[in-house]
């Protein structure tokens, strides 16, 4: 998949499932014009820093990917290392986790 098409789906019965999507596709276009803004810096390749800010970046993509594929499969907002809720709060600043705070803790 090309990372410049937008993930959004078309319009659903399930608005809540609409709003998700709509702040994931926020997320991923954010993320996608700070890759775009790096690689117009004229940096050169070999460095590290810039290096690794773009392995991040894609690290995020990838993740917010992951975040379309629960929305479709109906897991979003679960946690995926206890299985409880994410708490909304957590959901609306970090639309892309896998995680609680506590299991992400952990995991870190």
């Amino acid at each position: 998949m090309s990372l410049d098409l937008p993930r959004t789906e078309p319009r659903s019965a399930n608005p809540a499932a609409d709003e998700v999507r709509q702040r994931l596709e926020h997320a991923r276009s954010t993320r996608l014009a700070q890759l775009k803004a790096l690689d117009e810096t004229g940096q050169s390749p070999e460095d590290h820093l810039m290096s690794t800010q773009k392995d991040a970046i894609k690290r995020v993509l990838a993740e917010i990917d992951d975040a379309f594929a629960r929305v479709d499969g109906g897991t979003y907002g679960t946690c995926l290392g206890c299985s409880k809720a994410v708490p909304p709060e957590r959901l609306e600043i970090l639309p892309h986790t896998r995680y609680c705070v506590a299991c992400q803790r952990r995991a870190a």
